[in-house]
């Protein structure tokens, strides 16, 4: 079948052929008539079956009629993130290059005054994530009451994100009547019941069954170490004996694993970007713009890269750290072997991520094999880029101190007692008659041949003895308190 007994309108059909497509996948067979016949739909897909085409090339037909109003759009694109949206954009702009339609596009790190500038003039096509769209519309700028139809895509991250909330609150703000398109790879219970509680008597179009992997990807497995150093060991090993690699992803779990990582590719001679939720957006686009073009071979990235995404020459896709959740496996291994071409996914499986793996076998029903190769790292591996904790400088630590201060810590007492005379001790025959005679007092040079932190711990402390008879010390007082007090006159 081709696109042409599809239904669509030959302003389309033109676009589509400008762009060398000529066969529609299953995706877009089976959805494209449901949604120019106005119906809800509810699209279950692995990711890379041109599910964005499959809700893009109706809407352009429907489009084709009418006009939009100020800060009223006619249609509603969600998407869970900012590089998911601006692809859905593109597609805007390739297949409607024909039509005068305007497309606005409402992501964070963008300035508010040029997005608000755009919904004045009036916007057939509203792409947008959803706190920047609630953030909109809760300043007044933008009314939802025009939406005549709207598409929730990857819903299935859009729960994994936590927009679901934020989801069933744009739901409310749209018009009832409205024609809804539903997307997802995956159909956990929460995408159930959103569905049947936003869906009104949806056509289901399923092309795959939930969470299944594509064929002609290679899954494969390698063991390493449980230290963080022996799998980035492992991971240069696996990118240097890498057959037919043109590119490839590799995924994190946490930000800062992909900043780790980044850096110590980058110290070893490899050229690889980065991509994660908390840098600036010009940083993500660019990075990934010049991994599109192949000016960056190696993208380290998060789960933000895992889903829709539409890089169609990605050969390889490596698993730095094993998905949380089973279903971030099947988006993150879809970033290859796309549109039929055929590609590799190695994990890299560390001795705690064991169940994990376990778990993801158990989902997409087959074993992955373990790969064919030394590339266990031993505990005695001593990884290059992990940097040697240098030792502490006195000197930093002395800076800003007195001469005094820098000495060690000693009793200041001793000390004292070091430097002043010893005086004579009274003879017995001074002493009162009550006060019992008392053992000599060791000298203070005795005592302290013995340091304080040497002596045992275990050995009881010496009873305090009163002397009274031995001249009191009063050279650490000032004049003026030695001075005698003349008592008043009376």
């Amino acid at each position: 079948m081709s696109f042409s007994n599809l239904g669509l309108s030959d302003k389309v059909l033109a676009a589509v052929a400008a762009t060398g497509y000529t066969t529609p996948t299953p995706i877009q067979e089976q959805a494209i008539p449901h949604v120019l016949a106005r119906r809800d739909v509810l699209g279950i897909a692995q990711t890379g079956t041109g599910k964005t085409a499959a809700f893009v090339l109706p809407m352009l037909t429907i489009l084709e009629k009418g006009r939009a109003r100020a800060r009223m759009p006619r249609t509603l694109i969600l998407e869970p993130t900012r590089e998911l949206a601006a692809q859905v954009k593109e597609n805007f702009d390739r297949y409607g290059a024909g039509q005068k339609l305007n497309v606005a596009l409402l992501i964070g790190g963008v300035s508010f005054g040029d997005q608000d500038a755009k919904l004045t003039r009036g916007v057939d096509v509203l792409i947008a994530t959803p706190g920047r769209l609630l953030d909109h519309t809760e300043r007044g700028g933008l009314l939802l009451t025009g939406v005549e139809l709207l598409v929730i895509d990857e819903a299935d991250r859009m729960l994994d994100m936590g927009f679901i909330p934020d989801i069933e609150r744009i739901c409310k703000l749209v018009p009832f009547t409205r024609q809804t398109l539903f997307f997802t790879a995956t159909m956990p219970p929460e995408i159930r019941r959103i569905t049947e509680a936003f869906l009104h008597n949806p056509q289901k179009v399923e092309v795959s069954k939930p969470a299944t992997t594509a064929v002609t990807v290679t899954q494969l497995q390698v063991p390493s170490g449980r230290e963080a150093h022996q799998k980035r060991e492992v991971l240069r090993r696996l990118l240097r004996d890498a057959k037919d690699l043109n590119n490839a992803i590799i995924f994190c779990n946490r930000k800062r694993d992909v900043a780790i990582v980044h850096k110590s590719l980058q110290k070893h001679g490899f050229s690889v970007g980065a991509l994660h939720g908390d840098m600036d957006q010009s940083a993500r686009t660019a990075a990934l713009d010049q991994f599109r073009k192949g000016e960056l071979p190696l993208l380290v990235a998060s789960d933000v890269a895992a889903r829709g995404l539409d890089i169609p020459e990605v050969s390889h896709v490596f698993n730095f750290d094993v998905p949380h959740h089973s279903d971030d496996y099947v988006h993150r291994i879809g970033r290859t072997g796309r549109a039929g071409r055929t590609g590799t996914a190695i994990s890299i499986v560390c001795p705690a991520e064991q169940k994990s793996m376990v778990a993801i076998e158990k989902l997409i029903g087959q074993s992955i094999p373990t790969i064919e190769g030394d590339y266990e790292v031993t505990e005695a591996a001593r990884d290059e880029d992990t940097r040697e904790r240098r030792p502490r400088d006195s000197s930093r630590r002395s800076r800003g101190k007195t001469p005094r201060e820098r000495e060690p810590r000693e009793p200041r007492e001793r000390e004292h007692r070091e430097r002043e005379p010893r005086e004579p001790r009274p003879s017995a025959a001074a002493a009162p008659r009550s006060a019992q005679p008392a053992s000599p007092r060791p000298a203070p040079s005795a005592r302290s041949e013995q340091p304080r932190n040497e002596q045992p711990r275990n050995e009881p402390r010496r009873p305090r003895r009163d002397h009274d008879n031995e001249p009191a010390d009063h050279s650490h007082l000032p004049a003026f308190l030695l001075r005698p007090v003349r008592a008043p006159l009376p």
